[in-house]
């Protein structure tokens, strides 16, 4: 579906925004509560950009699939046989039925329907019954391709067949990541939560790009944390969240005996979230998911040294399940129906121009790339 945006429709929801996030307000309330817009993101944003599948780990071996579904839409990213990383529409060209279900191992692509069959690069090689049907070639049918690149260790995807490649257009997001963390491509799945949110997920990000309400909302995470060296970096599509760990004990979880001293934290544009929390070599993949104007899902994987999360991991999970977690999503669904009202339009951006954790700068960059997105779908 083509959102189509008039000029006026443009100049109502960039009312208020500054680029200096010094003088800016944030994004009118407008895009959080107004289905319309929600189509628009749908669109402009999750269809035209790149999203997180998972971790290479499981798109190593030849025949190794997994299923997704971006903007609306169902993927499949497989591995063939000669190696090669693909990704399609998960969409038989026959009637549109759907052709791989979850993850696993295959040879072969075949439709439940009617049995057509593909290969894994994605040509039909068997089509039951046609061999009567006229100017029929079934060699010329292929399943349609998809965008896909491997990144630091995990697998994305982007519908636009004309985006720039992800290493290109995240400048230097790998270096930094490959700095702090270089065995990144090594580690393995150790956990998974799941959550469902009545919250817009552009709410959702806010939220999870300062920390100006860390020492209202997070009381624990401020003793896990050096709140003094915490400092946040905008650049281009991602943003980099860096503090030390807490020298003192903490009412979060017990770091004592951590290798990992740094909290190490990047977004990338739109809904991907990254994080290397204290403690063993970890990492730690937030997945934001859009599924409706008030409806986000949320997965939280953990990417650990072992499969088996060790005593201080089991700690960290439970910590940021029962609390952390908490905590947010109270805070997100609030300001969702604080939103819904007619007191609210949208507010100040709260600035520091040294970067510290409890500025708002990141967030009014996003806002930035939100309405760059809108721009561009209306042009």
């Amino acid at each position: 579906m083509t959102v189509a945006l008039s000029s006026e429709e443009i100049a109502g929801i960039r009312r208020g925004y500054d680029p200096d996030p010094a003088r800016s307000l944030s994004l009118r309330k407008e895009a959080y509560v107004d289905p319309r817009w929600y189509a628009v993101d749908r669109e402009a944003i999750l269809a035209r950009s790149w999203q997180w599948v998972c971790h290479v780990e499981k798109l190593r071996a030849p025949g190794s699939f997994v299923t997704a579904e971006i903007a609306g839409r169902p993927v499949a990213v497989l591995r063939d046989r000669e190696g090669v990383l693909r990704a399609f529409y998960n969409v038989c060209k026959h009637r549109a039925h759907e052709l791989l279900r979850g993850e696993g191992q295959t040879t072969r692509i075949m439709c439940p329907y009617h049995a057509w069959v593909y290969d894994l690069t994605g040509r039909l090689r068997r089509a039951p019954e046609t061999e009567s049907l006229k100017d029929f070639e079934p060699g010329a049918i292929c399943l349609d391709a998809v965008r896909v690149e491997e990144f630091c260790g995990f697998v994305f995807v982007n519908l636009d067949p004309a985006a720039a490649p992800l290493a290109e257009a995240s400048g230097d997001l790998e270096t930094e990541i490959r700095h702090w963390a270089p065995d990144i491509d090594q580690l393995t799945f150790g956990h998974r939560l799941t959550y469902d949110i009545r919250s817009n997920w552009k709410n959702v990000v806010d939220n999870f790009l300062e920390c100006y309400h860390c020492p209202t909302a997070h009381k624990d995470f401020c003793t896990l944390v050096d709140m003094d060296s915490y400092r946040v970096t905008t650049h281009g599509i991602y943003s980099s969240h860096m503090a030390e760990a807490g020298k003192a004990a903490n009412t979060a979880y017990d770091v004592s005996n951590a290798t990992v001293r740094t909290h190490a934290v990047w977004w990338l544009w739109p809904t991907t979230c990254l994080m290397r929390y204290p403690g063993r070599s970890s990492m730690i993949v937030l997945n934001i998911i859009p599924a409706g104007p008030e409806r986000t899902l949320e997965t939280y994987d953990f990417f650990l040294e072992t499969p088996e999360p060790d005593a201080t991991e089991r700690e960290a999970i439970r910590y940021l399940d029962e609390v952390l977690q908490a905590e947010d999503i109270a805070i997100v669904e609030s300001v969702q129906r604080g939103m819904a009202t007619p007191a609210f339009s949208q507010g100040r951006i709260v600035h520091d121009p040294e970067g510290s954790g409890k500025s708002e700068h990141a967030v009014h960059h996003f806002h930035g790339l939100v309405l760059d997105a809108y721009a561009a779908a209306a042009s």
